[in-house]
């Protein structure tokens, strides 16, 4: 059963978390895959779909 959302909370927001529990998701299981104790930087870049600038702008 979905709860109607509280005062001052909008779609747009479940949107957001519904994002980040999936990326949080995602990092568990590349988590739970790998084979090195933890993760470096680059793969957790790969697993999130990002990449790491140098400079601003």
């Amino acid at each position: 059963m979905r709860m109607a959302p509280s005062p001052g909370t909008s779609v747009q927001d479940d949107a957001v978390a519904l994002a980040e529990i999936d990326l949080c998701g995602e990092l568990m299981i590349a988590a739970s895959t790998a084979d090195e104790e933890r993760l470096s930087f680059a793969r957790i870049d790969e697993v999130l779909e990002v990449g790491r600038g140098t400079g601003a702008g």
